[in-house]
């Protein structure tokens, strides 16, 4: 017997209706201003972006339509493989949450396409909610993040153990990741990545660093997230 609570609203695999069609369309609409929300109420903190928000409210409905005019099931796989495929180019220079959005949207769309309105809708709900909860209570996000911190020396000191003392009274991790000269051989510049300890001042710190290195070029900033999937 079908399962009507997720069945679909097609009367036949081989013919769709207009009224069909619409009913699809209008909920794959309605489900993705519900995931963008979700996109942008987890991303409320910092800068999102306003195009993958519409395009979130979009994408469901484009997947949709692929999948209403693709008759039958070995058609609607290759379709379905095709736009599985240009995820990959969406989530080269993006963020891991993009490409999360990206293919919970499509699935969204693949069940509104089959009729599966009322799954579309669960699923819309229910791993939304769970986005956006993830993203308030900051799964996973370590309380003091790294940061990339840039020293310029001049030739005649030795970075190796230069620092070691103020790394030690200032930070819980400190990692050297780069050496570069620059200015003809004249100055390195010295790339650390560093973790700060809890409640110590950033500014005093800086200030040790530059009576160690003459008072040179000195920077201090977040890593630069790069992510691929």
């Amino acid at each position: 017997r079908r399962n009507y609570m997720f069945g679909t609203i097609f009367s036949s695999t081989t013919s769709v209706s207009t009224r069909e069609t619409i009913i699809c369309l209008i909920v794959a609409l309605v489900l993705g201003f519900v995931l963008s929300g979700a996109y942008i109420l987890a991303n409320r903190k910092k800068k999102y972006s306003t195009t993958f928000a519409l395009t979130m409210v979009l994408l469901p409905a484009v997947v949709a339509v692929v999948i209403i005019m693709v008759g039958s099931d070995i058609a609607r796989a290759v379709s379905l493989g095709g736009v599985f495929a240009l995820v990959r180019f969406r989530s080269i220079p993006g963020d891991a949450k993009d490409i999360l959005n990206v293919f919970l949207a499509m699935a969204v769309g693949l069940a509104c396409g089959v009729g599966y309105i009322t799954l579309a809708a669960v699923i819309a709900v229910t791993i939304g909610a769970i986005y956006v909860i993830l993203s308030i209570i900051n799964f996973a996000v370590p309380s003091n993040k790294p940061k990339e911190l840039k020293i310029t020396i001049p030739e005649n000191l030795n970075y190796y153990g230069a620092f070691d003392d103020l790394f030690e009274e200032y930070t819980t991790s400190c990692e050297l990741v780069k050496v570069k000269t620059a200015n003809l051989g004249t100055l390195y510049t010295v790339t650390y990545y560093i973790v700060e300890k809890k409640g110590i001042d950033e500014k005093k710190f800086l200030d040790s660093i530059r009576c160690r290195n003459g008072n040179l070029n000195l920077s201090i900033g977040m890593i630069e997230e790069k992510e691929s999937l």
